[in-house]
């Protein structure tokens, strides 16, 4: 099988791209220097360059690949809106391209945040949320299901945590906690975020290239839900920092995912493609020093 990935060179495309080729399958990925493209290479893989914005190039791989992981994304609140239309874009012109081939074509987006229970695959993105700003992207990946391509949705929790880590939101509240002097949390701490170890989601990922059915929504979630306020001791416990609770304002944007309670669930994601998350957890990977040391 030959897949294309975009953000191949990634935290989760790393991951996707290493169990691929493993497993013996042809692997073209998008790179947006020659540095990334070089990390590419060096999992195996074919690296072609280009970014976000060379609808040709990636429609063109697309279309010569078996299945495609969509999962570049850049995330730039200042030009956040165009971000989101150039992506509409491309997925309209990825349905004309790929209509009634079949393909699968896999794109990342974000756990639903519902206040008071778990999130399910059932739940549908609310825009208006902290984390459900691409739901119009979300919603256009799945409606290409309709013509005749075998489109998925991977929702990530709001951490996918690992060593190696840089860029998630767990080594974004460390350095937010250092520059703040307090491992900090919202409220009493109980509120609690979904999380997966990084190699569980390259797993989903693969399994949803190979078995998922056109329009399914999985959820790469393998804990439920893990309290703040343990995230925050454990980071205390690492840095020396004390442990407070923040008024979530004085964060803007991050402030409302920090102190949102939004656990989901993967009970059905488990089940429709036979996939069992195995890694470390959240807290495990904070006490090996991953994010602090």
């Amino acid at each position: 099988m030959h897949v294309f990935i975009t953000g191949a060179s990634g935290w989760i495309g790393t991951a996707l791209t290493r169990e691929l080729v493993t497993a013996g399958h042809e692997v073209t990925g998008l790179a947006r220097s020659e540095a990334s493209a070089a990390k590419i290479r060096a999992l195996g893989a074919t690296a072609v360059l280009g970014d976000m914005l060379n609808h040709d190039l990636i429609v063109s791989e697309a279309a010569r690949a078996d299945a495609t992981a969509h999962l570049a994304f850049t995330l730039d609140f200042a030009e956040f809106d165009e971000t989101i239309d150039n992506e509409l874009r491309l997925i309209e012109k990825i349905d004309a391209a790929l209509a009634e081939s079949g393909k699968a074509f896999i794109a990342a987006s974000g756990t639903p945040i519902l206040e008071g229970r778990v999130a399910t695959e059932a739940d549908r993105l609310d825009p208006t949320g902290p984390a459900g700003a691409r739901a119009k992207t979300a919603n256009a990946v799945v409606a290409l299901a309709a013509n005749g391509i075998r489109s998925a949705l991977v929702r990530m929790p709001r951490s996918v945590h690992g060593e190696g880590d840089r860029n998630g939101l767990i080594a974004a509240l460390v350095g937010t906690d250092r520059q703040l002097g307090s491992a900090v949390y919202v409220g009493d701490g109980q509120n609690r975020w979904p999380a997966v170890h990084i190699s569980d989601a390259g797993r989903l990922f693969f399994a949803a290239i190979e078995k998922a059915p056109a329009g399914a929504v999985l959820h790469a979630v393998g804990e439920e839900g893990v309290r703040m306020r343990d995230v925050a001791g454990v980071i205390s416990r690492k840095t020396g920092l004390p442990a407070a609770s923040i008024d979530p304002a004085q964060l803007g944007v991050f402030g409302a995912l920090l102190g949102g309670d939004q656990p989901a669930s993967s009970t059905a994601t488990r089940q429709l493609v036979d996939w069992e998350p195995t890694g470390p957890t959240l807290l495990d990977d904070l006490e090996a020093g991953y994010y602090t040391s």
